[in-house]
C-alpha cells in the first residue's frame, strides 16, 4: 500500500461514481411494493405489496413486451454467436496479412459508433421516401419495404443491424482462440492429404467449439436485454406492438406516464431473472467448457 497508494487513490472517483449511480439507487426498489407518488415520498406513499407484480402478468401489454424482448434477444444471441464464428473461420483462411488486418479494421469500426449515430443513418437509409436501400430495391422491381414502419420488418431490421454492428468485435474472441491452435495439426493433416475443407472441419471447428460454448452460455444472462439504445432510437408508434421491449416499456411507463411503482416492479423482475440466468450460465460454462471467473 505504501508503494501503490496513488493507484488506489486514482480509483476513488470511479468507485464513488459506482456507489452513487449503481448502489444508492437500489434503495428505490421499495417503490415496486408501493403506490409511489413523488409528492408523498417513501414515507407516506401507500404500501400495496405484490400488486404491481400481479399486474405485470395480467396486463396484456406487459406480456407482449416480455414476448417481444425474448424474440428479439434470442435471435440476437444466436446470430451474434454464429456470424462471428463463421467469419473468424473464413478470415483464418485469408493468407495475405495486410488484407486480413484491413478487413478486421473495417468490420470492427461499427462497434465503436453509438446507436444515436447509427439510428439516424438507418432511418435515412431505410426510409420508404427516397431511402437508399429502397431506391436500390426499386431499381430491381422490389419495394418499397417499410423496414421501420411494420412490426415484422422492424424486428428483422433490429436483429440484422445489431449483428452487423457487433459481429466484427465478436470475431476477436474466435480469432484469439484460433491463434492458440497448434500449426503442427494443420501440417500433419496436409501431409496426410487433407484438403482445406477437411482441415477446417476436423481441426478449426473443434478447436473453436469450447470458446463457442463459453460465449453462448454467458450470453444467456442477456436474454432479457434486447438493446435499449438501439430500440429507443429506431422504434415508433407504428411498430410498438412488436418492437416494444422491457427497457423501453419501463422508460415509457416511469418517465412518460409517471407510474414509478409499476415500472420499478418490471425492472426488478427483469433484474432477478437476469441474475438467475447469469448464475446458471456461469455454472454451465464451467461444467461444459471448464471456464470460470472466480
Amino acid at each position: 500500500m505504501r508503494r501503490t497508494w496513488p493507484l488506489h487513490l486514482m480509483l476513488l472517483p470511479a468507485l464513488a461514481g459506482l456507489v452513487v449511480f449503481n448502489y444508492v439507487p437500489l434503495g428505490g426498489i421499495v417503490m415496486a411494493f408501493m403506490d409511489y407518488k413523488p409528492w408523498l415520498g417513501f414515507d407516506h406513499s401507500p404500501w400495496i405489496g405484490l400488486d404491481h407484480f400481479r399486474a405485470l402478468f395480467e396486463r396484456e401489454d406487459s406480456l407482449q413486451v416480455i414476448w417481444n424482448t425474448l424474440i428479439i434477444s434470442v435471435f440476437k444471441i444466436v446470430f451474434n454467436l454464429l456470424v462471428p464464428l463463421i467469419f473468424a473461420i473464413l478470415l483464418n483462411e485469408v493468407r495475405i496479412r495486410l488484407l486480413t488486418r484491413t478487413i478486421q479494421t473495417m468490420v470492427y469500426l461499427p462497434h465503436f459508433l453509438s446507436w444515436v449515430i447509427l439510428g439516424g443513418i438507418l432511418v435515412n437509409f431505410l426510409s420508404t421516401d427516397g431511402g437508399f436501400v429502397n431506391r436500390v430495391l426499386g431499381a430491381i422491381g422490389i419495394g418499397p419495404i417499410p423496414f421501420l414502419m411494420h412490426g415484422d420488418w422492424f424486428r428483422f431490421t433490429v436483429i440484422v443491424s445489431d449483428v452487423w454492428k457487433e459481429f466484427g468485435y465478436g470475431t476477436i474472441v474466435f480469432i484469439a482462440a484460433l491463434a492458440n491452435v497448434d500449426p503442427a495439426l494443420y501440417e500433419a493433416a496436409e501431409v496426410d492429404g487433407a484438403s482445406r475443407w477437411k482441415q477446417t472441419l476436423h481441426i478449426t471447428i473443434p478447436s473453436l467449439l469450447p470458446m463457442a460454448i463459453v460465449v453462448g452460455t454467458l450470453s444467456l444472462g442477456n436474454i432479457l436485454n434486447a438493446g435499449f439504445d438501439q430500440i429507443f432510437n429506431l422504434y415508433n408508434s407504428m411498430v410498438m406492438n412488436k418492437g416494444d421491449i422491457i427497457d423501453t416499456f419501463v422508460y415509457r411507463t416511469a418517465i412518460l406516464e409517471g407510474n414509478f411503482g409499476f415500472a420499478t416492479a418490471v425492472g426488478l423482475f427483469k433484474s432477478v431473472v437476469s441474475m438467475v440466468l447469469i448464475v446458471g450460465a456461469y455454472r454451465l460454462a464451467y461444467q461444459y467448457a471448464n471456464y470460470r471467473v472466480f
